[in-house]
């Protein structure tokens, strides 16, 4: 392509059916996160993926993509204005060298906003008030999310034209720093801001269907192909190997999430399996294009068994991280980011790269996780002040969908009228007798 603003049909179909993947990955988050939850919450926490979509479109249509793409200011955002309400960029206007326009590539970067901020959720299932979440999500955005992404992806300090690059250039493919690192350890903020669930640690807090964790699961496989592949901008060889890494990468995740569980546990379990499908979709996003298909299976199968091991670390440090964001997301996002200084074929330490690039993937490590972890503080802090995050406790026990929402997502049919949560009622003396007799949580069986 001569012209460098001549529309590429080509890369224009892909990134646009790479988007609608995308974005398809925040309703399977939902199912995912909706089944490990109690039955009681389930609804709220469903509507904690989607309240994502809507408040992150917005947020990121006004500001967000400027933030993030926009003329960098000291290497650590973008002109919060130069492209307001995706000005200027109609379907005329081609991102030079790519031969996509503007709104497509717009849009596409939209939906890893769109999901990073989601992921958050599941660190504080089951207590918080939806319109504290909303208003989060809004500000973590624009605040943390797009300026990280302009330091990463926009020509900021931790990507290729920053100070790291002269040891070596920093990879982050699709988000291994961006979305993973920097969710995760905001999960981890927002758990120690918000506290634990009334109970946790001691009454059982089981996921009330499986069968729904392993639908989310597969339908985040199935859209993280335009997570990985879609990052190559264009249907070609890159995007061939990034998929293809993908899928074993995930595989081996998979195994190796097995593997602890069968050693430890002496079982194999689905929420294990489905845990393991993320941990390893985590762990290659950074590396999709950086590896070559055996050495993303190594980097899968350790992540896997590094996950899998991480999760249980909430109960020993008392952080009610409810649905393991931190044990997943920011262990497999360090995962994957740090090794590729170890097994990419281009700088990898053991293909006689040396040390270089596996110190700058530490330092951008460290960098995103400092950056997020105190900007989410000081957010989660004043949201705290001004709004509270928490609902009341008899709400939290009775259960958030009724008190809340004024609905249930369970209206079983021959159930006695009495027994049906058509209104708020207190919270029963002890744990529903067909909520305990569910598996145990992904903390409890691991």
């Amino acid at each position: 392509m001569d012209d460098p603003f001549t529309l590429d049909t080509g890369a224009t179909a892909w990134i646009l059916i790479s988007a609608a993947l995308v974005l398809l990955m925040t309703p399977g988050l939902s199912l995912f996160y909706g089944g490990m939850v109690r039955a009681r919450t389930v609804l709220n926490m469903m509507l904690m993926s989607f309240t994502a979509i809507a408040v992150v479109a917005i947020a990121w249509t006004l500001g967000g993509y400027s933030i993030a793409f926009g003329d960098g200011i000291g290497g650590l955002f973008g002109n919060p204005v130069q492209f307001f309400g995706l000005a200027g960029t109609d379907e005329q206007s081609i991102l030079a060298g790519s031969g996509v326009p503007f709104l497509v590539a717009a849009g596409f970067q939209m939906t890893f906003a769109i999901i990073s901020a989601a992921i958050i959720s599941g660190a504080i299932a089951d207590r918080v008030k939806l319109g504290t979440w909303m208003v989060f999500c809004a500000v973590w955005v624009l605040v943390v999310y797009a300026p990280l992404a302009h330091m990463v992806w926009g020509g900021g300090l931790l990507g290729g034209d920053g100070p790291f690059a002269a040891i070596a250039e920093p990879v982050d493919f699709a988000g291994g720093t961006v979305v993973h690192i920097n969710a995760g350890i905001a999960g981890l903020v927002l758990a120690l801001v918000v506290g634990a669930r009334k109970g946790f640690g001691k009454e059982p807090m089981r996921p009330h269907n499986l069968p729904l964790v392993m639908l989310g699961a597969a339908l985040l496989w199935f859209g993280w192909f335009g997570f990985n592949a879609g990052s190559a901008g264009t249907a070609d060889a890159t995007a061939g190997l990034a998929w293809v890494n993908t899928t074993v990468a995930t595989a081996a995740a998979m195994l190796g999430w097995a593997l602890v569980e069968k050693i430890r546990d002496k079982h194999v379990t689905s929420l294990g399996a489905a845990s393991g499908v993320v941990a390893g979709l985590v762990a290659i996003t950074p590396a999709a294009a950086a590896l070559n298909p055996v050495t993303s299976i190594v980097i899968g199968l350790l992540a896997g068994v590094a996950c899998a091991l991480a999760v249980g670390l909430k109960y020993r440090f008392g952080i009610d991280d409810s649905l393991d964001v931190v044990g997943v997301h920011l262990v497999g996002g360090l995962v994957g980011t740090i090794l590729i200084g170890v097994l990419a074929t281009d700088g990898g330490l053991i293909f006689g790269g040396g040390f270089s690039l596996l110190l700058v993937q530490i330092l951008v490590a460290v960098a995103a996780m400092v950056f997020s972890g105190v900007l989410t503080a000081v957010i989660a802090l004043v949201l705290k002040a001004v709004m509270g995050w928490r609902v009341p406790e008899a709400d939290e026990r009775a259960g958030i969908d009724i008190t809340h929402h004024a609905e249930s997502g369970y209206d079983l049919v021959g159930a006695p009228a009495s027994r049906r949560p058509s209104v708020p009622r207190p919270a029963p003396s002890a744990p529903a007798a067909a909520e305990g007799a569910q598996p145990a949580t992904a903390g409890e069986v691991r």
